[in-house]
């Protein structure tokens, strides 16, 4: 007869199935842990160092665009600083083309102005002389006239006019020539006419 306690438990498994069951699992733990294990902690560090290059990449990278955004700030500035010295500049220069356009208009203006006195005087002059040539031929004839001979010779004739034309001048300077004057030419005029 067989007693209850005798009777396997249907639950546990038979102790050559547990033996069997360790050694596969000592066997596939010790793979693991071998060679599995290993490369799996390798490719797990592999990974933690890209992450950690990465955010130190980006950190220096943060850094870099930190640097070059300062750096264009500066430059910025001084562009600004440098736009303001060459408006200041131009401003400037400006001014001094505008008075050396004023000085040269002003010594133009002059220079037309002496140049319109000496043409008016060159002019004067001209009509001066001309003048002295007309009053010389009239005031020869008239002395012909009054005195009654010919003034042909040049010698007689540039004494006559030159004594003629300091009288005139004269009576010219001094207002009370003036009515001399005209006396003398009534003078002259009725001789003339006898």
């Amino acid at each position: 007869m067989i007693t209850a306690s005798e009777t396997p438990n249907p639950l546990l498994p038979a102790g050559y199935d547990i033996i069997w069951s360790l050694v596969v699992t000592v066997v596939i733990a010790f793979f693991f842990f071998r060679y599995l294990l290993p490369k799996l902690n390798a490719i797990l560090d592999e990974r933690a160092a890209k992450i950690e290059g990465g955010l130190q990449l980006a950190e220096q990278a943060k850094a870099e665009a930190a640097e070059s955004k300062a750096e264009v700030e500066r430059e910025l500035v001084a562009a600004r600083k440098e736009a303001a010295g060459i408006r200041e500049e131009a401003t400037a220069d400006g001014g001094q083309i505008v008075a050396e356009a004023k000085r040269k208009a002003q010594a133009e203006a002059t220079r037309i102005a002496e140049s319109a006195q000496r043409q008016i005087e060159a002019e004067r002059q001209s009509a001066v002389v001309s003048l002295r040539s007309e009053v010389g031929e009239l005031a020869t004839e008239l002395a012909s006239r009054i005195v009654g001979e010919s003034l042909a010779d040049d010698a007689r004739q540039s004494r006559v006019i030159d004594r003629f034309l300091a009288e005139l001048d004269s009576t010219v300077d001094s207002p009370v020539g003036a009515g001399a004057q005209s006396s003398a030419s009534s003078t002259a005029s009725s001789q003339s006419e006898a």
